[in-house]
């Protein structure tokens, strides 16, 4: 059975808050409610632990494990998959992403499974026209084929020995990661994209946290 981590430890300086980004409230509740309510509909499911800043674990959701994040994304991941029970796959989901539905989660697992790989990462198809600029980061070197580009989300799931080796890299390469499965990658593993879309939003703005409050008044209708 799996294992969910949620990342919550990050700060809400963008949205205007003075506390943690993922207790700013959505729709009537903390934004990560939204993520453990989607987690607790997943069957496969049996623990859910929370990274959240230090000083803030008692505002985890009932039924949840709390532990205190670390100074980068990926320190938070780590620190949360050793308070994990024994669990596997696990899965990785950030707080800002709310509007992750269970189907979603699901998706991801059975992707995993059904190939085999390393880890199966939630990501959409690019629509943009993608430029790559040169050094001074503004003159034009090339325009990417999007046909292959994929927008990069969560939840990411890992078989639960790959996403561990990956995350005893060194300090600084934890700093650098902009998401766990670049740390799969690295080390040789397969990571696979399962097909999501751009509702799967992340709120870093005000602008993302009305745009989510629409988009789940519209869900709840």
């Amino acid at each position: 059975m799996a294992v969910a981590l949620i990342v919550a430890a990050g700060r809400g300086e963008r949205l205007g808050s003075d506390g943690p980004k993922a207790l700013v409230t959505l729709a009537g509740r903390p934004m990560l409610d939204w993520s453990v309510a989607a987690l607790g509909n997943v069957a496969a499911v049996t623990e859910i632990v929370v990274a959240l800043p230090e000083g803030e674990l008692a505002a985890a959701p009932p039924g949840t494990v709390a532990v205190a994040g670390g100074d980068t994304r990926s320190a938070s991941v780590r620190a949360a998959l050793l308070a994990a029970g024994d669990g596997d796959p696990v899965i990785v989901h950030d707080a800002a992403r709310p509007l992750a539905a269970p189907s979603l989660f699901e998706r991801a697992l059975a992707d995993l499974e059904r190939h085999g790989s390393d880890a199966a990462i939630a990501a959409a198809p690019v629509s943009d026209t993608i430029k790559q600029v040169g050094g001074d980061g503004r003159t034009v070197e090339s325009t990417l084929d999007r046909a292959r580009l994929w927008a990069v989300q969560t939840p990411q799931v890992f078989r639960r020995a790959a996403l561990r080796r990956a995350l005893d890299a060194s300090p600084e390469l934890l700093a650098a990661a902009t998401d766990d499965a670049w740390l799969i990658e690295r080390t040789g593993g397969v990571v696979r994209v399962v097909e999501s879309d751009s509702g799967n939003l992340k709120v870093t703005t005000p602008t993302d946290l009305r745009v989510a409050e629409l988009l789940l008044a519209e869900r709840e209708r």
